[in-house]
């Protein structure tokens, strides 16, 4: 992918992993757009020189708006990243859990969906274009805290594999980025084993530009997780990873 010369929205831009693939493609030579629903961040990127774009991926409405915004300012545009996503702990021995599972695939499965179906009709229009989905680690090797964001991020995947085959053809291409553990939004306290985000960027901008460029971008942090079940890692790694439950309220060390 030629990243020097593109026009991006980054959906679920305006933090964390989001906000520096913007920054980056920018800095490539690309003309890109950020998408989110907080005012303040909004306001700061158009500062810095970004369009800037309200967007509520929940709101079947709010993405239609913001497609045709988008589109009337941008109608060059090539290339969409949907990066907005939740993550929450969830004790599936509480049945109030179910909100919090709610609200994880209504933004990270179905926000998705929502975001791709609203500019899938313009990308195949023009007959050329880029779909950067996101899912995580998480999706291939689930965190047992997180269940429905386990789920949502590989069904994502799936999802991702489904759309890449119906629009074979088409022009259009379907990426997806794997990110591991980042250290944003202070996950860098929560995991000491987090990847820098400025690493992180570096090697994602490097696979992108690769040509072809390949259907899901790995950096070398999340293979572990990508292969776990190839490589004969699976159980230990989530028999492992299952420790982290005693972060629940009211779980302690024994009941992990």
């Amino acid at each position: 992918m030629d990243l020097s010369n593109r026009t991006v929205l980054v959906v679920g831009g305006t933090s964390g992993i989001g906000r520096e693939l913007a920054r980056r493609f920018a800095a490539a030579g690309s003309t890109v757009a950020v998408a989110g629903r907080r005012p303040d961040a909004l306001e700061e990127l158009a500062a810095e020189g970004f369009g800037t774009f309200g967007i509520d991926v929940t709101d079947s409405a709010s993405v239609a708006s913001a497609r045709d915004a988008v589109l009337a300012r941008y109608p060059g545009l090539d290339t969409v990243v949907t990066m907005s996503g939740v993550m929450l702990l969830e004790d599936l021995r509480d049945p109030a859990h179910f909100e919090a599972a709610r609200t994880t695939i209504d933004t990270n499965l179905l926000g998705t969906i929502r975001v791709v179906d609203a500019f899938t009709p313009h990308l195949v229009r023009r007959g050329d274009g880029t779909f950067v989905t996101v899912t995580s680690g998480i999706a291939f090797l689930p965190f047992p805290p997180m269940p429905s964001y386990a789920a949502s991020k590989a069904a994502v995947h799936a999802y991702s594999e489904a759309l890449r085959a119906q629009l074979d053809g088409t022009g259009v291409d379907v990426v997806e980025l794997v990110p591991p553990a980042v250290a944003t939004a202070g996950q860098e306290k929560v995991n000491p084993h987090a990847l820098p985000l400025d690493d992180f960027a570096t090697e994602v901008m490097h696979l992108l530009s690769a040509d072809p460029t390949p259907h899901e971008i790995l950096v070398a942090g999340v293979r572990m997780h990508r292969w776990a079940e190839r490589d004969g890692t699976y159980a230990g790694l989530v028999a492992q990873r299952s420790k982290a439950l005693a972060m629940l309220p009211g779980r302690g060390p024994s009941e992990g």
